[in-house]
């Protein structure tokens, strides 16, 4: 699936329903679902600057496709981490570093985060584009 397609899906997922707390439900549910990183992986170097709990980020590239595997402390930055990498999970650098991301805004994600969960989500955002430049960098 191309990264449109991803945020297409979940979009359609969040606007089926109405409440937001049904929405941080299934946010706290996605971020349920996701593996528990492997200890090895929590380390300084992979925790995510500005994220207001601990959350860590490990991206592989495999085949030239980027696979990442992230964990955090709190539900809902767990929740949010889990739609990050479902979104670039399995997607080569630069499709990554070409992807508009709207799915955020498009399901008022943003708007109902506290500011400092929001600072959280850009940082996360930015930390797997940065991984994806540095992989193409390296001849991905």
């Amino acid at each position: 699936m191309t990264i449109n397609e991803i945020q297409d899906e979940i979009i359609e997922e969040f606007t089926e329903l109405d409440d937001w707390m049904d929405r941080y439900q299934l946010l706290i549910d996605l971020g349920s679902e996701q593996p528990p990183l492997d200890t090895k992986y929590k380390t300084e170097q992979n925790l995510i600057e500005g994220c207001q709990s601990r959350a860590w980020l490990q991206a592989d590239l495999v085949d030239g496709r980027i696979r990442f595997q992230a964990e955090s402390e709190a539900l809902i930055v767990k929740g949010m981490i889990a739609l990050l990498v479902r979104v670039f999970n399995d997607q080569t650098p630069q499709d990554i570093l070409d992807a508009d991301i709207y799915f955020i805004e498009k399901i008022g994600l943003r708007e109902h985060l506290s500011p400092t969960r929001s600072n959280g989500l850009l940082a996360m955002l930015k930390q797997m584009k940065l991984y994806a430049l540095a992989f193409k960098t390296k001849g991905a």
